[in-house]
């Protein structure tokens, strides 16, 4: 399969996904209103800026948008159908729910680049630290992104699951976040759907390090 065709998957799915998952949103916003004044229902569909709602949307957008560009990265990197394959999974999966964050934004009518700092909606106590130079905890640093870029067979392999790993763990945390703080309920189980994938993705990854002679 030629990259452009995993572009075309995954931007197919995402505008699919999109619509469905705003249809969800504008559905649970329609039955809040029956039950509840105006000036209620539209804070149920309406999340502030500065919720956590908008800034995991915002956050978890650009968090996702770089596993994407890692798992086409290694895609081109490797031979190995095992590792194609992960990586396959992450970039289709992660682009469509990138487009139902999008969604939701659009949705919301917010803004899509954070009014402060990035992950402010949230107490950072426990989150893996940033690296130097990486925009959020787990995401790799422009250098890391360009040597992945040289590497080729096994040590692009090792390496693409390790900057991998990383980035899920930084993920999960943001995800657990949504799940404590976020109000939209369809957001919250998106949240905790991340959680519980990205933690056997990380286990997976695990073993195929220690497959390859290598520490996760």
């Amino acid at each position: 399969m030629r990259r452009t065709d995993w572009l075309i998957g995954a931007v197919a799915g995402a505008v699919l996904a999109a619509g469905g998952i705003t249809a969800a949103v504008a559905s649970t916003g329609d039955s809040s209103a029956s039950s509840g004044s105006a000036d209620s229902s539209d804070a149920a569909r309406t999340p502030a800026t500065s919720s956590a709602d908008a800034g995991f949307a915002r956050d978890m957008s650009v968090h996702h948008q770089q596993a994407v560009e890692m798992s086409y990265i290694v895609r081109d990197r490797t031979e190995n159908e095992e590792i194609r394959r992960l990586a396959y999974d992450i970039a289709q999966t992660q682009a469509n729910q990138r487009g139902m964050m999008l969604g939701w934004l659009d949705l919301w009518e917010l803004p899509k680049v954070p009014p402060g700092e990035p992950m402010e909606w949230m107490d950072m106590a426990g989150a893996p630290s940033p690296g130097d130079g990486s925009l959020m905890p787990g995401m790799a640093t422009n250098a890391e992104m360009k040597r992945l870029g040289r590497l080729n067979g096994k040590q692009a392999e090792v390496y693409y699951l390790r900057l991998m790993t990383a980035h899920h763990k930084g993920g999960i945390h943001m995800a657990e976040g949504c799940v404590e703080r976020c109000a939209v309920p369809v957001e919250k189980r998106l949240a905790q759907g991340m959680v519980e994938s990205q933690a056997s993705e990380v286990k997976l990854m695990g073993d195929l390090l220690r497959a390859r002679g290598a520490k996760p």
